[in-house]
């Protein structure tokens, strides 16, 4: 039978999950594993009464995007309180000690640093995911935490609890976390900080099939409810692992308080080592019992106690400051120092952000200065040892003048960054234009990384974009590296990206300020680029979210006559300057003059498809209500404020299906 067939390739695919990513034991090639997901996936397809939440194929996620709901902790969670010295360690082993007066076991595990997480089961399948949030309710996740492959849908075995919770933390491991940065730092785009904040703002993403491509993992450490395995912690997480949990292994009981500094001190240096980031040790009282006994203070409970490390930390010397120009003409300023071991790694180089940092600093050419990694993936400056100033160098100044073209800085108003102005004649801004135009989520041409565009670029074969469709075979052929596969493959991506579509043609032309989002509105508002050059700041201000700095930015792209030859010369290669005909097509003026608020979630579009219809069709997008509001288009679960606003605003209400018939009578 179907059912039988759908149901015996999710187990195979489950089991294959938890060998692969709980036990690092393969059991089935990729391509086995594939095959069987797009089969399970053609069958629930066909088959649409057998669908299960809990199924491998929700694993990827859903780009319907969801407003999370708030839900209540049934245990809260409180915070632990921290140590950061092993005389607070054995502070905490003696009060435990009196408070007691039995013997007791302690056990150490420990401390990711990535984002808490409370999962809920019953009957051995996952129903709830809920963040921390304030300790007494938080966000419910559940859509994104189904797509985290080491968090069983589905236990083994048939020993577990009807129902409990088990806690955990949720990871970004480092190479995904680089991985991100790189990618980031390829779009000029902030970059996080450190594992733990891109796990936090991964996992409230409302694209749950974006949180699926960030590979998060997850450790569990704490089993609650009633019924449990056994009286030990130690026990109840060795009991769980065998029903699918992806336990550490890094976990130890300590009989005595040497045992306890034993483990510490090998963590201390042994965690620059694994795969994810950790920040201490979390010591707990092994009996379940004696937990209950000693019971809780106002903020934390007295059986358990958070050892932090220390953050590494090293004394350099700053030989000099050199400044670095972006795609977009943002500098950056690098101190380079005396390289200094720190973290497992020789650092040599630090960022300093911007000129206010440098002045906030007060630095000097020759200071010894404290260098910080801890959680942080980028090592910071955090300040001057002013004692070892004795003969003073240099005062550290922001640079007038670009580095590499000498133009004139300038520093747009509310903005941290400094920028050079001459983006048409500055070499590292002319190759960061190619390269963010080549970029696979603007042009997507393969094989011109930024080795090949710096190789290109120094042979004089490109100058600008718009030379990249002028390439040709036996001219890369010849070069060092490529070769005459390479180079024909280089030329064939090049020819197919003259079907990228318009909106994606203005987002690679690298405007500044001009994101995706913004690309995408200004292409729908000006059909055609002829359109957009043509276009004064006023009437650019009346697209959605395009501000005066936007709008700005865009005439002045336009009235550079060598930008417009680029394009006219883009435009003779056959790239597409207008939106499709079908594109065309589906505009109309339906919702001309409506301002529209879009709140909670959807079946048959996503929000973001909704913001697209809305905008083809006239009207704007708004994250607000306010009295100018026309209506909200309400999902399910839509945001309480957003509604007690309109309640009192008198602002209308209009389903998705009365959106659609809308649009449909207007037609």
């Amino acid at each position: 039978m179907i059912k039988d067939r759908i149901e015996a390739l999710r187990a195979e695919l489950n089991e294959a999950n938890f060998n692969y990513y709980v036990l690092n034991l393969p059991t089935i090639s990729d391509f086995e594993f594939d095959q069987k997901l797009k089969e399970l996936e053609i069958l629930e397809r066909e088959n649409p009464q057998f669908f299960d939440a809990n199924s491998p194929t929700q694993r990827v996620g859903s780009d319907i995007n969801q407003q999370f709901t708030q839900a209540a902790h049934q245990y809260p969670m409180i915070s632990l309180a921290n140590t950061y010295s092993e005389n607070e360690v054995t502070d905490f082993y003696n009060r435990t000690q009196r408070a007691l007066n039995q013997d007791f076991e302690l056990v150490c595990e420990l401390k990711y640093d990535g984002t808490a997480i409370s999962l809920i089961y019953e009957n051995g399948a996952l129903i709830r995911a809920i963040t921390r949030g304030d300790g007494e309710k938080g966000d419910d996740v559940t859509t994104n935490v189904r797509t985290i492959k080491s968090i069983p849908l589905n236990l083994y075995g048939k020993n577990y609890p009807q129902k409990f919770e088990i806690r955990g933390e949720i990871l970004l491991p480092w190479t995904e976390f680089d991985r991100l940065n790189r990618e980031r730092q390829q779009q000029e785009e902030p970059l996080f900080a450190n594992p733990r904040n891109a796990a936090a703002g991964t996992l409230k993403l409302q694209n749950s099939s974006v949180v699926s491509s960030r590979k998060l993992d997850a450790y569990l450490y704490y089993l609650l409810g009633e019924n449990l395995p056994a009286d030990t912690h130690f026990e109840n997480l060795q009991t769980a692992e065998t029903w699918g949990f992806k336990i550490s292994d890094a976990l130890k009981v300590c009989k005595n308080l040497q045992e306890v500094f034993n483990f510490l001190k090998y963590w201390d240096s042994e965690r620059k080592n694994l795969p994810v980031a950790t920040d201490g040790v979390v010591i707990k009282v092994n009996s379940i019992a004696q937990q209950n006994f000693l019971g809780m203070t106002a903020k934390s409970p007295r059986w358990a106690i958070a050892y932090k490390f220390q953050a590494e930390r090293a004394v350099t010397r700053l030989n000099s400051v050199s400044y670095q120009v972006g795609r977009t003409g943002a500098i950056t300023p690098v101190a380079n120092l005396e390289p200094v071991l720190l973290s497992g790694t020789i650092v040599k180089r630090a960022s300093l952000h911007n000129a206010d940092i440098i002045e906030n600093l007060d630095l000097h050419i020759g200071d010894m200065v404290f260098v910080e990694k801890g959680g942080e993936i980028i090592p910071k400056i955090t300040g001057v040892d002013l004692d070892s100033r004795i003969l003073i160098g240099e005062k550290v100044k922001f640079i007038k003048n670009c580095p590499e073209c000498g133009s004139l800085l300038t520093r747009y108003q509310g903005e941290a960054a400094h920028y050079c102005p001459n983006e048409n004649h500055c070499p590292p801004q002319i190759k960061g234009k190619i390269e963010h135009f080549v970029s696979r989520r603007a042009m997507n041409i393969e094989g011109l990384g930024e080795e090949t565009v710096n190789l290109l670029y120094d042979n004089n074969l490109l100058k600008n974009i718009a030379d990249i469709y002028e390439l040709k075979v036996p001219d890369l052929a010849r070069l060092e590296r490529l070769g005459n596969k390479s180079a024909q493959n280089i030329k064939i991506s090049i020819e197919r990206s003259k079907s990228v579509p318009y909106q994606r043609i203005l987002f690679a032309l690298g405007i500044r300020f001009v994101g995706e989002t913004t690309a995408k509105k200004l292409a729908f508002a000006f059909t055609e680029i002829e359109q957009l050059e043509q276009a004064t700041a006023e009437q650019l201000i009346t697209v959605d979210e395009v501000g005066e700095r936007i709008a700005q930015s865009v005439v002045a792209y336009f009235a550079d006559e060598s930008n417009r030859e680029i394009i006219n010369r883009l435009k003779m290669c056959g790239l597409q300057f207008s939106l499709s005909a079908e594109q065309q097509q589906e505009k109309s003026n339906a919702l001309a003059g409506k301002t529209i608020v879009i709140s909670g979630t959807f079946a048959k579009n996503s929000r973001d498809a909704y913001k697209t219809i809305i905008e083809q069709n006239g009207g704007k997008n708004s994250s607000s209500v306010s009295a100018k509001t026309s209506f909200i288009l309400a999902g399910e679960n839509m945001g309480p404020e957003k509604l007690k606003k309109a309640q009192s605003l008198g602002v209308e209400l209009i389903t998705e299906n009365e959106f659609l018939q809308l649009l449909e009578n207007q037609r």
